[in-house]
């Protein structure tokens, strides 16, 4: 099993630049842990702490109860697979995986036994002899796993190692990596800017910008009920609705340009100017609901997505089941959506905190 990771008010500067600002976290013992956010918010500085290749400005980091501030990197006890995959032209195969064990000084039938192990692991063994220009760029990212695992690390970091892969193969090679997490038990801190492969694979997902930590949880938890407009935005697909909020503390209404009112059947005690947060699996079709005009059909298999213009001018994304639509509606056809009451978030205007 891993250490647990605890992040203790810790940032980090470039000159000026905060790239880290206070971040605290728990990661626990042999958890998957994904850093998710935008370019340039700060995931990857964050990782690059963890695992000493940035110095700690304020705060400290630990592995279980020690404080790793001034270990150095070669001492964390930590395994890296890195976005470009960093293996070595000249070695073959088996010399890339057996690389760490050399300098650990491992035995040399030890370093043979573990070597062929993590091959069989990764489903490369038959690779074993073969260098890097040999290798698609699937096989190379098995070889960079491969490294990162022999050497049975307590802590796996990963830093955006499926970007170089085409679209196919990144969910082949998420579903493995997940599946060797879970069998090896590693904690791993995963860092990507791709939503759902966060969703796929973590146990829990930190979605970060700016260099703050937004929200910290499970990713059902994270897509289902975001604390803000931003992680609403960022995650998944949502439409972005402005509504007036009335009610009280036991009936909310959220009431729309067009005069359409939705009854949360919740308590809220905000009043005014509001967000309604709605993705397109949570809006349908109905007798009533807001007013709206068919503006593209796109067919996709086993759903049909449709962009509706509402009365206002705003056009938002509509996805309906192929096996619940009688027939594909075309453009122009007008059309009344109505939400799941129950699922839709809400947000402040000003602030883009969640109402609920």
């Amino acid at each position: 099993m891993g250490h647990s990771v605890i992040i203790d008010r810790t940032s980090k500067y470039y000159g000026d630049f905060l790239a880290v600002d206070h971040i605290s976290l728990t990661i626990r013992e042999g958890e998957f842990f994904t850093l998710l956010g935008p370019s340039g918010c700060g995931k990857t500085t964050l990782l690059r702490m963890i695992a000493g290749f940035n110095s700690i400005e304020t705060g400290e980091i630990r592995f279980d109860e020690k404080v790793i501030n001034k270990v150095p990197a070669h001492k964390r006890d930590i395994g890296m697979v890195f976005q470009n995959y960093a293996v070595f032209p000249h070695l073959t195969v088996a010399e890339n995986v057996a690389y760490g064990l050399k300098a650990r000084k491992v035995g040399a039938e030890e370093q043979k036994r573990r070597v062929s192990e993590t091959l069989k692991l990764v489903q490369i063994e038959h690779l074993a002899d073969r260098r890097p220009n040999e290798l698609s760029g699937g096989q190379q990212q098995r070889v960079a796993l491969a490294r990162a695992f022999v050497i049975e690390p307590t802590i796996l970091l990963m830093d955006e190692p499926l970007s170089n892969l085409d679209a196919k193969l990144r969910v082949e090679m998420r579903t493995t990596i997940r599946k060797l997490q879970r069998n090896l038990g590693i904690t791993t801190i995963y860092v990507t800017h791709d939503q759902e492969e966060a969703l796929a694979i973590s146990d829990r997902i930190a979605v970060m910008k700016n260099g703050v930590i937004m929200q910290v949880g499970a990713p059902e938890e994270i897509y289902k009920h975001p604390a803000n407009s931003f992680v609403a935005g960022f995650i998944g697909v949502s439409n972005f609705i402005g509504c007036e909020v009335a009610g009280g503390s036991k009936n909310t209404e959220a009431v729309f340009e067009d005069g359409f009112c939705l009854k949360l059947g919740h308590g809220c005690a905000y009043e005014g100017k509001a967000i309604l947060s709605a993705r397109p699996e949570q809006l349908y079709f109905g007798e009533e609901g807001m007013a709206g005009t068919i503006s593209l059909s796109t067919f996709l298999g086993d759903f049909i997505q449709y962009e509706v213009m509402l009365a206002g001018g705003q056009a938002i994304t509509v996805n309906e089941y192929t096996k619940d639509g009688e027939s594909m509606k075309q453009p122009g056809e007008k059309v009344k959506i109505r939400m799941d009451e129950d699922a839709v978030s809400l947000f402040d205007q000003e602030t883009g905190e969640a109402l609920r």
